[in-house]
């Protein structure tokens, strides 16, 4: 006896009573009046449909009891059932196109008043998203079902309405056959989640209109095309053309013919549409019946062309580069319910980082969504609802991709996709869907969609050899295989974009530099799309209102993927992720570099294809260590599209000072208000060393008087003391456990080795080797030779360790020297080898540098090096050099799932002190550092904010080199230049205490030093 389908779990019930699906327009509300049905709703949650109580759709029901929930919202974060996380997994046993018997379901009810004046017309009930599958009742009268959660669905109830009082009765699946198309790497969301409206409609009115805005051959001139369909009895439209100050440009008259026609007029030249002139027309069309206007519709459109030339795609003629990102529909508080208001502060935020392409990861999005996206302007890839994930996971990707059955459910999710928003110039590409292989069925997606639209393209990344697409499409695929592609050794030919790269989960993502490089060097390799905008994580308040972000497995959700959805390059609370200030300038629409940096003389390039950069202006600085010496600004850049000039910036130094670098800071700012921003705000930045230096004539020596110090040692102990310094060493380890100057201690324990990190997310598939294999976090440094030595005037303390994890055979011999001088200063070379006695090594390590610990109260921070925010060898594009001053408490960066944060690199002095003196130290070579105070231990122990266990001490980290994070949660790993090898390094750095206010010219003094000290050695 075969399993009987119920009515959703019936893959080829596409619906019942659902309105055919029609473009975005805008109705006139004076002719076609609408309300929201938005707000609170009677509310009943259930273990499955069955569940339903005798009458639950009857108009006078009593529903007094059920609980209150707001439409749109997730039920589950309205407490009802549990939010769920996963990847690839489905929460049922696959068993297509069966679903689980307890099937959650919530039945919502809604009193409405229909007014007198609705007495005419048609009434259109409206969901825009609702999941996974519903049924509708008006006044016990069942009206539809539809499913594909995504997407809207209309329903005329004008015959079960009447004026006055009506009850509206939704019922809500969990599970449906649908869900099998709809597992995609997010939270399991259920609900009305999207909006729900009625309106009404004129009795003869406009059914669907599509407005195609392209261009000629000569990408100057505009042709509209007008299709028309509307009710059988209308017999003629009117329209007009405005442009974008709302003056008509062109207008006529169209006859049909039941209710049909297309038109097709050349418009005369036109400002194309494209995301850097983002130009939007306005159509106004008018329905007429025996002289009657009837009904009245808006549609902004913009003129562009694209086009598949060669290996590349084209906009308005021109190859482009997208500069881009997934997006989700996220929000911390509301699951899948997003605040339209919120949606334009994050595009407006995209902009502002010079992101310039969308992808609509992995369902439609919102009507409006598509409005803002034309009117500020991306490159959009609107992507079906459809991803079958799981199926992958057991082996069966394809199961059912050649099915006939499952053919018009497929094929349903592209073509309304497709009817709904093909009016909007931001689309470029038509996506069949995420993550599901391929298969007879995507070859009739593919099909359906060029029948309605040819004027757009076709992405799928899973059509693997870009048979039926007209991109070829891939995901993660490291630089060496890019590089493949960009040669075209790939036997594909089709232009090639990534659709997700640069997993930005938690600290990260690295790279980005490495792929935007490959993207200028080859044609045909036309950007990506970063994995992706925002973290998933759901807020949870504790008892003392604090708030942290949960994901996967904080609710008891059992199977689940951690924190695998906190990947985005904007975290929970909001806060821009280093990774996007990184990203922003890597994709800088503005490029500078130096040409003769003696005659100031530096080129500019213009990374637009469309705009000049006259709306920039160029701001100069010319800074040394905390000061900016001179400023000036060029007031607009005349640099046309893909072209370069030089630019001479009249900097000179008068006096200069000994010790110091100067630099050429240039930053490139809008120089009028933008849609997205104000005047003044920075697209790029670059920085130029100078090529001048002065030296000290000579250095001041230590007093005479200064010189005493005295050694007294034991079995166990050394101590160096004198009138300004003292210094105590544990003899058994090697291990400095005191310095003091001026009887203030400034180091608590240390220097000593150490090579690991608090793992970040991008090292998830190293995280079993280094702590299961290698053992690294359970490093151990041995003695090997302990010596005092007594100078002419400093005394030396040589110390030679074996540095290796347990039970490891490789590792590291360190030899310290330090020299302790009577004015209280004390330098140490550290000389770090690298060793392995047999081949069972890592591929590489997390860093290798030096652990000190210091007293609680040193609090502040300065440094010389690359800043402010943190940065790491492959992240650093939006770093500079200079002087900056932070708090222990600002050098923590707060993640999600706690790990590695704060690093900076390029550092050549650090200041941690008090408000009034601080310990300097000064490096010979550039070094990496981070101030925090907790230990690495601590900071992996912790899985949410506020977990960290803070320590009594300072951690002070200098790294001769620190790995970088790359982005190998789900894409490419660190670079072969930015790995830590068991190799050999060296530090050369000097400890001295030093009022605030001395800091930099103190570190003057150790460079002219160390400088003299290298000469004389």
């Amino acid at each position: 006896m075969s399993r009987k389908k119920k009515r959703w779990e019936n893959e080829e019930l596409l619906h019942i009573g659902r309105r055919e699906s029609h473009s975005d327009f805008h109705r006139s509300d004076r002719i076609s009046p609408r309300f929201s049905l938005d707000g609170e709703w009677k509310f009943l949650y259930l273990k499955a449909p069955e569940y339903s109580p005798e009458g639950f759709c009857d108009k006078y029901f009593d529903d007094a009891a059920w609980e209150d929930i707001p439409v749109p919202s997730c039920w589950q974060m309205q407490g009802f059932g549990q939010p769920h996380y996963t990847d690839v997994w489905y929460l049922f046993p696959i068993n297509p196109p069966f679903v689980a018997s307890e099937n959650p379901t919530g039945i919502y009810r809604k009193t409405i008043e229909i007014p007198d004046e609705w007495k005419s017309g048609r009434k259109i009930l409206r969901f825009e998203g609702v999941g996974s599958a519903f049924d509708v009742w008006i006044n016990g009268t069942h009206v539809g079902y539809s499913k594909v959660s995504h997407l809207a669905s209309e329903f005329d109830v004008t015959g079960c309405l009447q004026l006055g009082e009506n009850q509206i009765t939704v019922r809500v699946y969990q599970w449906s056959d649908g869900t099998y198309l709809e597992c995609q790497d997010m939270w399991w969301f259920s609900g009305i989640f999207r909006s729900v409206s009625l309106r009404n409609e004129p009795e003869c009115s406009v059914l669907d209109y599509v407005v195609e805005a392209t261009l000629d051959d000569s990408y100057r001139n505009g042709i509209l095309i007008q299709t028309i369909q509307a009710s059988a009895d209308a017999d003629q439209v009117e329209w007009e053309l405005r442009d974008s100050c709302g003056n008509q440009i062109s207008s006529g008259k169209i006859r049909l013919e039941n209710g049909s026609a297309t038109a097709k007029t050349e418009i005369g030249k036109v400002n194309p549409w494209s995301a850097e002139l983002p130009e939007l027309y306005t159509v106004i069309m008018k329905l007429w019946k025996q002289g009657e206007m009837m009904d009245e519709i808006t549609v902004q459109t913009g003129f562009r062309r694209i086009e598949v030339k060669g290996e590349n795609f084209t906009v308005n003629g021109q190859p482009i580069l997208l500069n881009g990102v997934n997006l989700h529909d996220f929000s911390p508080s509301g699951g899948a319910t997003v605040d339209p208001d919120i949606v334009e502060q994050d595009l407006r935020m995209m902009k502002q980082h010079n992101i310039n392409a969308i992808r609509c990861s992995h369902y439609p999005k919102m009507p409006y969504f598509y409005d803002l996206c034309d009117r500020y302007g991306f490159y959009v890839i609107d992507e079906a609802d459809m991803e079958t994930h799981g199926f992958e996971w057991i082996q069966r990707y394809e199961w059912l991709n050649n099915l006939p059955s499952w053919k018009d459910a497929y094929c349903d999710r592209s073509v309304r996709m497709v009817k709904e928003h093909r009016n909007h110039p931001c689309i470029i590409m038509w996506s069949l869907g995420n993550e599901s292989s391929t298969g007879d069925n995507f070859t009739a997606v593919a099909e359906a969609i060029r029948e309605l639209d040819c004027s757009r393209l076709i992405h799928y990344e899973g059509d693997y050899e870009a048979d039926i697409t007209d991109v070829y499409s891939t995901m993660y695929t490291r630089l060496d295989g890019m590089k493949r592609i960009g040669e075209n050794n790939d036997g594909h030919g089709k232009p090639h974009i990534l659709c997700e790269y640069g997993h930005a989960m938690g600290n990260g993502p690295g790279n980005l530099e490495e792929y935007q490089e490959l993207f200028h060097t080859y044609k045909r390799l036309q950007g990506g799309f970063i994995w992706e905008w925002y973290d998933h994580g759901i807020e949870h308040k504790d008892d003392e209102g604090n708030m942290t972000y949960y994901y996967g497995g904080d609710f008891g959700d059992e199977p689940n993927n951690s924190n695998f959805c906190m990947d985005g390059l904007l975290r929970p609370d909001r806060v821009p992720s280093t990774g996007l200030i990184h990203y922003k300038q890597v994709i800088a629409p503005v490029k500078a570099e130096e040409v003769d940096l003696e005659k100031g003389r530096i080129r500019i390039s213009n990374l637009y294809y469309f705009r000049t950069l006259e709306h920039l202006s160029m701001k100069y600085e010319l800074a040394c260590d905390d000061q900016v010496i001179q400023t000036g600004i060029v007031h607009k850049i005349e640099v046309e599209a893909q072209k370069s000039e030089i630019y001479e910036i009249p900097v000179h130094v008068d006096n200069m000072i000994p010790e110091t670098d100067y630099y050429l800071n240039i930053s490139f700012l809008y120089n009028q208000d933008t849609l997205f921003g104000k005047e003044g705000d920075e697209v790029a930045k670059a920085q130029f060393r100078l090529p001048i230096y002065k030296t000290y004539g000579m250095v001041a020596q230590i007093d005479a008087e200064t010189k005493e110090l005295q050694v007294l040692e034991n079995d166990v102990r050394a101590e160096i003391s004198g009138r300004h310094v003292r210094v105590v060493f544990d003899k058994v380890n090697g291990r400095l456990l005191t310095y003091e100057m001026d009887g203030k201690c400034w180091i608590t324990e240390g220097p000593s080795l150490n090579l690991n990190r608090a793992t970040i997310d991008n090292d998830m598939y190293k995280v079993e080797d280094w702590q299961n294999k290698y053992f690294l976090h359970k490093q151990q440094e041995q003695l090997e030779e302990f010596e005092i030595h007594k100078k002419s005037d400093y005394v030396e303390v040589r110390v030679r360790t074996h540095f290796s994890p347990l039970s490891m055979a490789f590792g590291f011999k360190g030899h310290y020297i330090y020299r302790i001088y009577a004015d209280g200063k004390m330098e140490l070379e550290l000389d770090i080898k690298g060793f392995k006695y047999s081949k069972f090594v890592p591929n590489f390590i997390p860093r290798i540098g030096i652990e000190m610990k210091m007293p609680q109260e040193m609090k502040r921070v300065e440094w010389y090096g690359l800043g402010p925010d943190e940065n790491y060898s492959d992240m650093k594009a939006a770093s500079i050099m200079g002087v900056y001053r932070s708090t222990v408490d600002e050098m923590h960066v707060e993640y999600a799932m706690p790990q590695e944060n704060g690093h900076r690199e390029r550092v050549r002095w650090l200041a941690v002190g008090n408000e009034r003196k601080s310990l300097l130290i000064s490096s010979r070579n550039e070094v990496g550092m981070d101030v925090h105070d907790y230990t690495i231990e601590a900071l992996e122990k912790a899985r949410h904010v506020r977990e960290i266990r803070r320590c009594d001490e300072i951690i002070v980290h200098l790294d001769a080199k620190h790995t970088g994070v790359g982005s190998n949660s789900c894409g490419e790993e660190q670079t072969y230049a930015n790995k830590t090898r068991l190799n050999d390094y060296s530090m050369k750095l000097t400890f001295q205490a030093a009022e605030n206010e001395s800091l930099i010219q103190k570190s003057k003094n150790v460079l002219a030093w160390n400088r003299l000290y290298t000469q004389t050695s």
